[in-house]
């Protein structure tokens, strides 16, 4: 029996690919909304301008202009919305723009649509490099309170011996 609506964290990367791909093969659902998360550029400016330690001028949006952030965000968003459908889910857009982290804004809209589950891939980062780097996926799981599926890395190809 498919569930109602999932949600799909989608940054356009490998992982988030082999994710959507899982969400097709394993679940049915209603609805799929394919979200991704973006930062305005002045706000990614200003927080590398701080790790820097160098004073930045101040910047000052264009109003005019639309953020590239942003239309980033909704060129990948539209990737993982094709790739969505080629798997066979019903899937909608979403992007929404992040004003703490990637993983705040998903769970934030998680409970706001009352989604059924969470799809994400996750970079399989174990050891010093997991506690130095903390994944998205890992962030959700942790942090709502609903079921997340998440998609591990592929294996890499064993190399053929000669």
């Amino acid at each position: 029996m498919p569930c109602d609506l999932m949600l799909i964290a989608y940054d356009g990367s490998e992982n988030a690919r082999r994710a959507v791909e899982y969400a097709g093969r394993f679940l049915a659902a209603n609805r799929a909304v394919v979200l991704t998360a973006w930062e305005p550029m002045v706000r990614q400016a200003a927080r590398l301008s701080g790790l820097s330690g160098v004073m930045q001028p101040e910047w000052v949006t264009d109003d005019e202009i639309e953020d590239v952030a942003l239309v980033d965000a909704r060129n990948i968003n539209a990737e993982g919305v094709r790739l969505a459908k080629l798997a066979g889910l019903n899937a909608e857009p979403r992007t929404a723009e992040c004003t703490t982290t990637i993983w705040n804004a998903i769970v934030e809209i998680a409970d706001e649509l009352n989604v059924d589950i969470i799809v994400a891939g996750t970079r399989g980062a174990t050891g010093i490099r997991a506690l130095m780097h903390s994944s998205v996926a890992d962030a959700v799981l942790k942090h709502c309170h609903r079921p997340v599926l998440m998609v591990p890395p592929g294996r890499e190809p064993a190399e053929k011996q000669a």
